[in-house]
């Protein structure tokens, strides 16, 4: 099951530069994971400071 950025996100970038398969991609308001490339290794949901990236 991939992950997911919920609108808690404050577009900060500590996801992005963890995430291990460059899943996460700057959106217009917040980060998007790509679903289809998201390994479910929480790397982002480790360092996100506000939980912004849940499992769908």
């Amino acid at each position: 099951m991939a992950y997911k950025i919920t609108d808690e996100c404050i577009s900060c970038g500590a996801c992005e530069a963890e995430c291990p398969v460059s899943a996460i991609s700057a959106g217009d308001d917040r980060y998007v994971i790509d679903a289809d490339t998201c390994v479910d290794c929480g790397a982002c949901a480790s360092v996100c400071p506000v939980d912004a990236p849940v499992q769908e």
